[in-house]
């Protein structure tokens, strides 16, 4: 498996973030996560689904993997860290790597994690409001932060607040962000404000749990 660690300062808990459905571990917006997470001191772990290593070593597009072998590489990522490191342990990602490490934890509640945390929760798909992908959340087993943009195309705010979901979760909104969390100009917002406040929320969520 091929990993990049960002570490923080010995001791530091550590975050592995999974990628969204559409965009790999480097990123811009998983490098910028990788930059102020650790500053923050939380070290961080990234990696790729099969999908998009084989979209890296083939130059072509495809769907997301289905999601038995999507939780199946979240297992496989999690021992491989658990093989070096064995401190406090959170999983998440930026939107569908977030929802699979939800997901993987409501069906094994005992990995010994502390913690989940999603960036852009993909609660719905565009337009299908109706379709909420939110059946393992109302009875969530652990900790769970979601920083979300409150006009996302996949949860934005009033939609989510009719949620009913586990008071494990916590939400915490962005002001005019969307699904990559970046606010429209004239929100007098910046999306480098945005990330920086984000990082800092998902720090913050973390060391309050250890």
């Amino acid at each position: 498996m091929n990993l990049i660690w960002n570490r923080a300062g010995a001791g530091s808990p550590l975050l592995i973030l999974a990628h969204g459905a559409g965009a790999a571990m480097d990123s811009d917006f998983m490098n910028q996560m990788a930059e102020l997470i650790p500053s923050a001191g939380v070290s961080m772990v990234r990696f790729e689904f099969p999908y998009m290593q084989e979209r890296r070593e083939t130059g072509k597009k495809r769907p997301p993997d289905r999601q038995p072998k999507l939780l199946q590489c979240w297992q496989e990522v999690i021992q491989e860290v658990r093989d070096e490191y064995t401190g406090p342990l959170f999983i998440g990602g930026k939107s569908m790597g977030g929802r699979m490490a939800s997901l993987l934890v409501a069906e094994f509640p005992d990995l010994s994690l502390n913690g989940v945390v999603c960036l852009g929760y993909p609660f719905y798909a565009p337009g299908k409001q109706d379709k909420p992908r939110t059946d393992h959340l109302t009875d969530f087993p652990l900790p769970m932060l979601v920083v979300q943009g409150s006009r996302d195309a996949m949860g934005e705010h009033s939609t989510v607040q009719g949620y009913d979901l586990s008071k494990n979760i916590q939400l915490h909104w962005l002001e005019d962000g969307n699904h990559d969390l970046k606010p429209r100009v004239k929100s007098g917002f910046t999306h480098e404000q945005h990330l920086l406040e984000a990082a800092e929320t998902v720090t913050t969520f973390i060391k309050s749990r250890i």
